[in-house]
């Protein structure tokens, strides 16, 4: 079970495609409230760990557990019978946005409720009046209200993204996780989707989660960074703490040239 301190826990969990241990033996704690960056290189297992913890693949069999919410997500290699109600507070964002292109942005959006209302009477459209509301206010606060009658792949991927956020808003999600959400972005978009991902973490208390290859966004927006190398976890702590020599350590002596100038030292 999660401890006191944590909504969410990992514990002791391994995942492994064919010859390939994609996580060994990863645990981590993620408190209430946290804002958590985690990165690494590609193949270093963050995707993996994200999908496992919303319960989209399962962990290998063994000791290995996921809890949320003071309840199972998975263990010992199967998915629990009571992830639904877990997954309900759980908002996945995903870096393609995972939207309906055809369907209307505020469809999109709304879709969030279904948890809640029913898959048929989301299926037909029959909002409640109280996610038509939310959906609206939720698009509103990531500035995208104006879109709302718009198809979803008539927009950017910024919008698109932001709107992907909303949803997760309609549907009351309690922990936002979520998997390179501005690998797809220009700059002055990513940083609003995180500068948004930040804002809900602050004003809102949301916990976030968030993999990322931009480590200057994993510094500046995320009080706590969690780095993953060949499916271990070989930092949690302060970004504050993670200087040059950890970070070089982490993706190899060729990150030096491309290392972040604002990163500590």
């Amino acid at each position: 079970m999660t401890s006191d301190a944590a909504v969410l826990t990992v514990n002791r969990v391994s995942k492994t495609f064919g010859q390939r241990r994609a996580l060994d033996g990863v645990s981590l704690d993620v408190a209430r409230g946290e804002m958590i960056a985690l990165i690494g290189p590609s193949g270093s297992g963050k995707s993996t760990l994200l999908r496992s913890i919303s319960g989209l693949q399962t962990i290998d069999p063994g000791e290995g557990r996921i809890d949320a919410f003071g309840g199972p997500i998975q263990a010992k290699g199967r998915i629990s019978d009571k992830v639904r109600e877990a997954r309900i507070r759980i908002g996945m964002i995903f870096q393609q946005f995972n939207l309906v292109g055809r369907l209307s942005l505020f469809t999109n959006v709304a879709l969030g409720s279904m948890g809640r209302i029913g898959f048929w009477r989301g299926l037909f459209g029959r909002w409640p009046e109280e996610t038509k509301t939310a959906a609206m206010a939720a698009m509103h606060r990531v500035g995208v209200s104006e879109y709302a009658a718009q198809r979803a792949n008539t927009l950017s991927g910024g919008q698109q993204q932001r709107a992907a956020i909303a949803r997760a808003l309609v549907q009351k999600a309690k922990i936002i996780l979520a998997d390179e959400p501005v690998a797809s972005l220009d700059p002055v978009s990513a940083r609003r989707v995180m500068e948004i991902l930040k804002g809900l973490n602050e004003a809102d208390g949301l916990t976030v989660v968030v993999t990322l290859h931009q480590v200057d966004y994993a510094l500046r927006y995320c009080p706590r960074v969690v780095a993953l190398k060949a499916g271990k976890v070989v930092y949690d702590g302060p970004a504050t703490d993670l200087g040059r020599d950890k970070l070089i350590d982490i993706y190899g002596p060729e990150f030096e040239d491309v290392f972040w100038e604002g990163a500590p030292q």
